[in-house]
């Protein structure tokens, strides 16, 4: 069962999100939250698996929720769901430790999916999000993070496909080697570029391995 809190300042947008994803019989909505102060101040009653985080809220946004979330209580995943899908909110929930980037748009399934899917740790971007974080990513050219030339080649290979949304299994298929093999690269390229999960080390790889990242 995934327990889900619901962070949004609109009481009629949390009603739609709850009537639907009750239909869902591995979700339990745990809580409700209209601002991220809330949402954080609840965290310790209601252990949530999945937190769907809107980014514009009142007191506080869902970006600044997000960057406190990913530090006080790292195994909880923020999932960001809003309207905006302007450069500058995502880049910096991705950054604060977002795993993912859904508009509201989303269809029903496509949402429901990606819960399940960011609950066992994979990232969720909607169409055409992962392409601004390497349109910016490529603008902003940062100094590579300290251990990026300490990645092998097939390192870089799992790297690149991670960044196009790739899960271990569909890397395993794709490099022909095992899952469990492919398990212990990402956790040394995670520990190598010094990032926290597969979302910040996508971002990286964007922006570093620039057109390698398009290519099989």
């Amino acid at each position: 069962m995934i327990k889900l809190l619901l962070a949004d300042d609109q009481d009629i947008v949390r009603r739609g999100l709850k009537a639907l994803l009750k239909t869902e019989s591995s979700f339990n909505i745990v809580g409700e939250a209209e601002n991220g102060e809330t949402a954080i101040a609840q965290i310790p009653l209601l252990h949530p698996d999945v937190i769907l985080m809107d980014i514009r809220m009142p007191i506080m946004d869902g970006v600044a929720a997000t960057e406190i979330i990913s530090q006080q209580y790292p195994t909880i995943k923020v999932l960001v769901l809003t309207t905006f899908d302007d450069d500058e909110y995502v880049t910096q929930a991705i950054q604060n430790g977002a795993v993912g980037y859904l508009l509201k748009d989303t269809p029903p399934d496509d949402l429901i999916a990606a819960i399940q899917a960011v609950s066992k740790g994979y990232t969720q971007l909607a169409p055409g999000i992962a392409r601004k974080l390497m349109q910016t990513s490529v603008a902003t050219k940062p100094t590579p993070p300290p251990g990026w030339e300490t990645l092998t080649r097939r390192e870089q290979e799992i790297l690149a496909l991670i960044a196009k949304g790739a899960n271990n299994k569909e890397i395993a298929q794709t490099l022909y080697i095992a899952e469990k093999t492919v398990k212990n690269h990402v956790t040394n390229i995670l520990t190598r570029l010094n990032v926290r999960d597969r979302t910040q080390a996508a971002i990286l790889a964007h922006s570093f391995l620039g057109h390698e990242t398009d290519t099989p």
